[in-house]
């Protein structure tokens, strides 16, 4: 019995590992694992998508040798990475919610330079986590979403800590500030690639 309840409780905390990108990223966007968050708030969809540190290793790796897997894991461990997509009707926001210039103008303007302060990582203590950076590539329509990548630092305080809640104030779309839950185990337990 007790080598039983062992292996269910090894089995429960390992962390999963795939072949490929492409596995991995079917399994962080699939809903029930806990990596992709959605909700949809007076017309305006929202996904907060964590992006697990062998996806951006991948990204950047030219061959398989260990030392520079190593190297790059190391590089990308240090902070958490986030991608948040936003639409109207399966269309990027600067498409589908400007009525004229000067509004598409103010909107531009808020997602290229004013994200810094309307998105913020909280721990569940309330201590506001520093946002490092963000990206925010322009796809001027071709895209169903705009989608940003958000970067914080990855600081065990703040992970050994039940939750962190990534919240996004109102851009003008009247919904409201829109609050995501992300429960730290997920990101201890980030799944990896196995780079063979």
């Amino acid at each position: 019995m007790a080598v039983l309840m062992m292996s269910i409780v090894f089995y429960g905390c390992s962390v999963k590992s795939f072949d490929d990108e492409i596995a991995l990223l079917e399994y962080v966007n699939d809903d029930a694992n806990g990596y992709t968050l959605r909700k949809s708030i007076n017309g305006i969809d929202y996904t907060l998508t964590y992006r697990p540190t062998d996806i951006l290793v991948n990204q950047e790796l030219k061959s398989t040798d260990s030392v520079d897997i190593n190297r790059l894991r190391d590089k990308y461990s240090k902070y958490l990475y986030f991608n948040l997509s936003m639409s109207k009707n399966n269309k990027d926001l600067l498409s589908a919610i400007p009525k004229n210039r000067n509004e598409f103008g103010a909107m531009a303007n808020e997602l290229l330079f004013g994200m810094k302060n309307k998105v913020h990582l909280i721990t569940n203590k309330n201590d506001t986590i520093e946002m490092i950076d963000y990206n925010y590539p322009r796809m001027y329509g071709m895209s169903k979403a705009t989608t940003m990548m958000f970067i914080y630092p990855r600081d065990p305080q703040y992970i050994n800590e039940d939750y962190l809640s990534f919240t996004v104030e109102d851009l003008g779309l009247h919904t409201g500030e829109v609050n995501f839950m992300i429960m730290t185990n997920k990101i201890k337990n980030e799944p990896t690639l196995s780079f063979k």
